[in-house]
């Protein structure tokens, strides 16, 4: 695997410097039991000391809050070699001025990258990372954007103000018109009239159903069954349909705020929550309405992320106890049961995707590890980028073909923070002979 940092940093402003500057220091690439750490060091048995002794510790603080999940993580890849300071190298091709304003989402679709900072949407060509168009900026209302979605040629975002809003692409595709906010004016005009339509919210106030009571922290298009789920702080799960951009279903999910959201391509619906549980929701055969399933029980504090693999058969949770549990499909064990934990982060895990066979994870200990499963069912930390200076909130990525990479295939990923950067990454998957570049 190679893996080139070509990049650059994205914002909404469009300064361009053109000059590279020269490469910095080189750092060694370690990978071990604890999944290693970027250090730099002047020799590698220096490096390879320093960065155990780091890990080490970071790996027994995640034990603390959890020692009965054995860790997966093993030294390195079978036919992998970590390259060390020799091969290293960075290029950038690009200097975008970032915002000064955290990112707290980040999407990709169509070739376009989705970044939101605070209440501005931000939309990139990820080709050559040139600013196309900003919508939802002077909607200082709206409050922060949380999450990104998209159907066909609409896009849903998810604002702290409580509101779904849909827009829809426009102007050859580079526009976007704000069409509608959920729920919609007509769903309320159905429901307001009637008393059994409302739900208490807290003492002395009532809302419709349809209606979130907090920011909604999560969206997601359940693919071929024309529905969107919603989640929120105020601890309910909604469903909507597409078509006609109606609430269909409102679940009470959780007993605290809900942070997260994963949907499986079957259909089967992930929320993770401060409250510290997973939970597992679906329908029945020939049922409309989604269901609990099961609840899976292991982090101990607040469940941050989710992500799941492509046939959705394994499950990795991300939360504020510094490590990322794995869970795999098991009928036996209440649907789900963890198989270890991922460990190494220092602090909280904030984000989590999987791409291309490589999980991402961003830490608010401000860096990004990339592990990879063997044949055995052990990961190994590939590498760990520091490049940010503040906590890493969202992660986006899309595979790439094999002439865009030279090829092998690989992977484009952007990593945003809490320093108002994107950083662009692309990860280029040639063979498990080839070392990584960094």
């Amino acid at each position: 695997m190679k893996f080139r940092s070509w990049l650059s940093t994205c914002s909404s402003a469009t300064s361009y410097d053109p000059t590279p500057p020269p490469p910095p220091p080189p750092k060694p690439l370690f990978s071990d039991t604890s999944s290693g750490s970027d250090i730099p060091g002047s020799s590698s048995s220096t490096s390879h000391d320093t960065s155990y002794s780091s890990s080490s510790l970071q790996s027994n603080l995640s034990l603390q809050t959890l020692p009965s999940v054995p860790s997966l993580q093993k030294l390195s890849p079978e036919t992998l070699t970590l390259s060390l300071a020799s091969h290293h190298h960075y290029h950038r091709l690009a200097s975008l001025k970032p915002l000064p304003l955290p990112v707290s989402f980040l999407a990709v679709h169509r070739r376009l990258l989705y970044a939101a900072s605070a209440t501005e949407i931000n939309v990139f060509d990820i080709n050559n990372f040139s600013l196309i168009h900003t919508f939802n900026g002077n909607s200082s209302s709206s409050g922060s954007v949380k999450s990104i979605s998209f159907y066909n040629e609409r896009v849903f975002t998810a604002h702290q103000n409580c509101k779904i809003r849909v827009w829809k692409l426009t102007n050859n595709k580079k526009n976007h018109r704000l069409v509608a906010t959920l729920p919609t004016v007509n769903d309320r005009l159905l429901r307001f009239a009637f008393p059994a339509n409302y739900v208490k919210v807290r003492r002395h106030r009532k809302r419709l159903w349809i209606e979130h009571h907090d920011a909604v922290s999560g969206l997601e298009v359940i693919d071929g069954l024309n529905l969107m789920c919603s989640v929120s702080w105020d601890k309910c799960l909604k469903i909507w349909r597409v078509s006609d951009l109606r609430c269909v279903q409102s679940i009470k999910a959780h007993d605290d705020a809900i942070n997260a959201v994963a949907v499986a391509i079957d259909g089967t619906i992930y929320t993770a929550s401060a409250d510290r549980r997973i939970k597992v929701w679906g329908r029945a055969s020939g049922e409309r309405k989604y269901g609990l399933i099961a609840s899976l029980e292991k982090h101990k504090s607040a469940v941050n992320s989710l992500a799941l693999n492509g046939d959705g058969t394994v499950l990795f949770s991300g939360a504020c106890d510094r490590s990322i549990l794995v869970w795999e499909r098991e009928d036996s064990a209440n649907y789900m049961a963890v198989t270890g934990a991922l460990r190494g982060h220092s602090r909280a895990i904030l984000c989590l995707i999987y791409v291309s066979d490589l999980l991402f994870s961003g830490s608010a200990d401000r860096t990004v590890r990339i592990w990879q499963r063997g044949l055995d069912g052990r990961y190994c930390c590939l590498t760990v980028s520091d490049a940010h200076e503040k906590p890493v909130k969202s992660l986006a990525a899309v595979p790439e073909d094999e002439s865009a990479t030279g090829g092998g295939g690989g992977v484009k990923v952007f990593s945003g923070s809490f320093d108002g950067e994107i950083k662009v990454w692309q990860v280029v998957v040639a063979n498990l002979n080839s070392s990584v570049l960094f």
